[in-house]
């Protein structure tokens, strides 16, 4: 069980949400002009020193873990479409259905050409849904606390289910890969050469925000996406809750960067003096709070953001088991509460089908056919500014994605595939 230093049990703890101003966005330089893309504003985060000499920015308290509830998003689709459930999956999609915001996430050129954008109840097409399919799902973070950082996309997931409709694969795109984002002429952007969070913040946040990424993604990658989700702020820990917690084995000791207590088990921040949380490697039963924590964690990982990428993996598959040895695919009432928890911190582009639709269509997903995979890659400085740059092997596993063969190149390179 995570613990203090002291070992005592830990509280929750309460979140505060704040607003961010607005913001304008500079020239990047474009491919070819011999300098790197630096983002609007730069940043004014504190730096401290690790032990090992290490530099790096200071954790920010308040800032919510919202692309780990992203993989509950779509943990809660599974979950609809899995085992019994079928039939009273479909009655509460159609009420998350008619619940949830619906806006256009998707750049034109990035949108598949199945679906026909958001349509009214009436106008949406009744046609099945076949593979593959490709989704694009957004995690947002806001740094209020850092007005000069602008607003990130925290997590970038491409979820991509085969022809057989039997699997997905979760492809965690790393936040700093150095990629070329397309001009924006809804904010006025020109292009140029960044992270690839940063095409989040260059397209106002967002909607917009998510149109241009998705344009990003689709050059990169040569997919056009049949949906996309955003998240935003609180509401996620609710369905860990009605859960009980999950049960999740972790390969490494992961001291919290963001959560610690004073002796009196009051919240205290670590880098303000407080006792780190401490998850020791091994299996473990985690409460919300704890595995939300959890798979916010990087800098005491050997493998650093690709082993946060793991565990955020591995998160997704312990919640759908857990809602499974709960009996929530089979109790309408317990997943009516998770619905209603979703909704209301959730913004969809479903490519004109009803999530009733995408429902059925996953129906035969389970979560021991989810495999996460990741970009071949490598940190590397330029300029004075830390990315990270793909191998080679990348492209082919961006070729992969496109044929729909990404269980062959997710068996030939076992590094960058992460199984049940």
């Amino acid at each position: 069980m995570p613990q203090t230093a002291a070992g005592s049990r830990l509280r929750r703890i309460p979140r505060q949400l704040r607003r961010r101003p607005k913001r304008t966005y500079p020239e990047l330089p474009r491919s070819g002009d011999g300098a790197e893309g630096v983002r609007p504003g730069g940043s004014t985060r504190p730096v401290w020193r690790r032990a090992d000499g290490r530099s790096v920015r200071v954790p920010l308290p308040g800032r919510d873990p919202i692309w780990a509830r992203l993989l509950i998003v779509l943990g809660v689709l599974l979950m609809f479409a899995s085992g019994g459930a079928l039939g009273a999956g479909k009655v509460l999609a159609n009420r998350y259905d008619d619940s949830v915001k619906k806006d256009t996430l998707l750049a034109d050129d990035a949108r598949s050409g199945a679906g026909v954008g958001l349509k009214t109840d009436e106008d949406i097409p009744r046609t099945k849904l076949t593979g593959p399919l490709n989704f694009l799902l957004i995690g947002s973070d806001a740094r209020v606390d850092d007005p000069e950082g602008g607003q990130r996309s925290d997590s970038i997931i491409v979820a991509h289910v085969p022809v057989t409709m039997d699997r997905v694969y979760l492809l965690s795109v790393p936040r700093d890969l150095r990629v070329e984002i397309p001009p924006f002429e809804k904010t006025g952007f020109r292009g140029g050469r960044d992270k690839i969070n940063a095409a989040f913040d260059y397209g106002g946040g967002g909607s917009g925000g998510v149109q241009l990424l998705s344009a990003t993604l689709t050059n990169l990658m040569g997919i056009r996406f049949d949906g996309a989700a955003i998240v935003d702020f609180e509401g996620f820990k609710d369905v860990v809750r009605v859960l009980g917690g999950v049960d999740m084995c972790i390969d490494h000791r992961v001291v919290s960067e963001h959560m610690g207590f004073d002796d009196e088990g009051k919240f205290l921040s670590p880098h303000r003096g407080g006792r780190a949380v401490v998850y020791e490697a091994g299996c473990h039963h985690f409460d919300d709070w704890e595995a939300l924590d959890l798979v916010r964690q990087r800098y005491s990982l050997p493998d650093g953001d690709y082993g946060r990428q793991k565990n955020q993996q591995r998160f997704l598959r312990a919640l759908l088991t857990q809602a499974q040895k709960k009996g929530v695919l089979q109790n309408p009432l317990k997943m009516d509460s998770m619905i209603r928890a979703v909704a209301g911190t959730l913004t969809v582009d479903t490519n004109g089908y009803s999530i009733a639709d995408l429902v059925f269509s996953l129906r035969d997903i389970r979560p021991d056919s989810i495999v996460g995979l990741q970009v071949p890659s490598e940190p590397a400085w330029i300029g004075g500014t830390s990315y990270i740059l793909p191998f080679q092997e990348a492209e082919g596993l961006y070729k992969a994605l496109v044929d729909d063969t990404l269980e062959d190149w997710a068996v030939a390179n076992p590094t960058w595939s992460n199984r049940p």
